[in-house]
């Protein structure tokens, strides 16, 4: 036909598209999604039905926001990733308040996040001290926040159990241990200085409260980087979990593992389901491989490997290039959507990764990214819509006005993933004015702030 002719990718356009189709989500689905994500969250809150939830909904025993009064020195910890921080906060209140901070990054290598627990930590203590002596800090005994970005049962502020790694960590003998215990026996070990560990912090938490420093009407907190997870202040009445009916209490929502127990296998395609076979968590987290970073680009080569099969790719011929794992990176998935990216640009980028590509080739590769990356937005802007609203219903409100604190590389640096989420959650959640803040360091100075709070009720004897 005409079009055929015309259109260069005419027909092949269609047999791409039909592959592409399951992907696209349309607005009623992705009411669904949200729908079925506030079921889960109620599950993970009820008593009765915690234990085999997905969505655990974990108490995180922050009952409190900052309120512009906490001061003092405070050491922050960061361990979520490859690297792990080290810093130094120091909050000033009053005319001259301010948040100033030291940090020191140290790597973890992967010999070191798969091995034994003791050498975890020992490495851990090891980075402390080269900090506190880059200070000069080494008499000092500091209290300490922890930020441990992996799903913790925890009891106390100071206390959590994991509960299992996530992200690549499988370290021996820590799952099912308290964390602080294994943080203060590392230091006992050393002899070398002392440390009042006062809160072991998730990441979203620590990132709903430095944006909460900026402002108080922040009450959720996002993360889509290498893995996605959120966080939001909850009635205590509804958290079963902990006794008390009164004021509220920030819920580690462990998000990533909504859609393990197989609630949303409808919205699965055969690529998403290679991606999670060939995963080192086969079966977990199967909302997060849908949405993060880390998994974003092995669901597009998994596409371009089913298209080239097809003969609808790369003339055909998969490279071994392409069937290497892990070769699309967050970055590049951020950097192929630049809208001022010329093709010529994106064959360069897929020559680099070692991929020969026509410009026919790059169009494809692009729209893939440009489909996935759509659809990782879409499903968190459900999620978000969904915590949004169960906090506006939780307060009886018509409308609620409510600030989400985000961080993570996939958020920050994407040219079109926050626009997409934003969107979402505005069409999903038209009752509720949502604010997004991109969180300055939500793990270091978020978890001096949740120190500097304890500490400050703790002085005030609240306990």
């Amino acid at each position: 036909s005409l079009r055929d002719r015309l259109h260069p990718l005419g027909q092949p356009l269609e047999a791409r598209q039909q592959i592409l189709r399951p992907l696209r989500l349309s607005q009623q689905q992705l009411l669904e999604v949200k729908r079925r994500m506030q079921r889960e969250m109620e599950g993970g809150l009820a008593q009765e039905t915690h234990a085999k939830a997905t969505v655990k909904m974990l108490p995180t025993y922050v009952c409190a926001t900052p309120d512009g009064t906490e001061k003092g020195d405070f050491l922050a910890l960061d361990l979520g990733g490859t690297n792990f921080r080290v810093l130094l906060v120091r909050i000033r209140n009053g005319m001259r308040r301010s948040v100033e901070m030291h940090n020191k990054i140290y790597t973890i290598s992967e010999d070191i996040m798969q091995g034994t627990g003791e050498e975890l930590f020992d490495h851990i203590v090891n980075c402390i001290s080269d900090f506190l002596e880059y200070m000069g800090m080494k008499g000092a005994s500091l209290p300490l926040g922890f930020t441990f970005s992996f799903p913790c049962q925890q009891n106390r502020l100071d206390e959590g159990i994991l509960l299992q790694w996530t992200k690549g960590f499988s370290a021996s003998g820590c799952e099912g241990e308290n964390v602080v215990g294994l943080l203060k026996e590392a230091i006992l070990r050393r002899k070398e200085f002392e440390l009042d560990v006062v809160a072991l912090v998730n990441d979203t938490v620590g990132t709903m409260m430095s944006c909460g420093y900026e402002d108080p009407l922040c009450e959720v907190g996002l993360i889509v980087g290498t893995g996605t997870n959120a966080c939001y202040m909850e009635e205590l009445r509804n958290v079963e979990l902990v006794a008390g009916n009164q004021g509220r209490m920030c819920v580690n929502m462990e998000w990533g593992a909504f859609g393990d127990n197989g609630c949303l296998e409808d919205f699965w395609t055969e690529f998403d389901a290679t991606v999670d076979e060939n995963s080192l968590n086969p079966g977990k987290q199967r909302f997060e491989k849908m949405i993060s970073g880390m998994y974003l680009g092995e669901i597009v080569r998994n596409i371009l490997i089913d298209f080239t099969k097809q003969g609808l790719l790369f003339r055909g011929r998969i490279s071994e290039r392409l069937k290497t794992k892990g070769i699309f990176k967050t970055k590049f998935l951020s950097h192929i959507e630049s809208d001022c990216l010329a093709l010529l640009q994106v064959r360069h980028i897929l020559q680099d990764l070692g991929l020969k590509s026509t410009c026919d080739d790059s169009i494809i590769v692009k729209e893939v990214c440009t489909v996935i990356a759509r659809r990782a937005a879409q499903l968190c802007g459900a999620g978000v819509a969904a915590v949004v609203d169960k906090i506006r219903e939780n307060r009886d409100l018509d409308f609620l006005k409510v600030t989400v604190g985000v961080d993570g590389t996939l958020y920050k640096l994407h040219p079109h993933f926050s626009k997409v989420m934003q969107e979402t959650v505005k069409q999903l959640s038209p009752k509720c004015e949502v604010s997004f803040l991109q969180s300055e360091d939500g793990s270091g100075k978020g978890a001096a702030l949740i120190t500097a709070v304890a500490c400050r009720l703790r002085e005030a004897g609240q306990h």
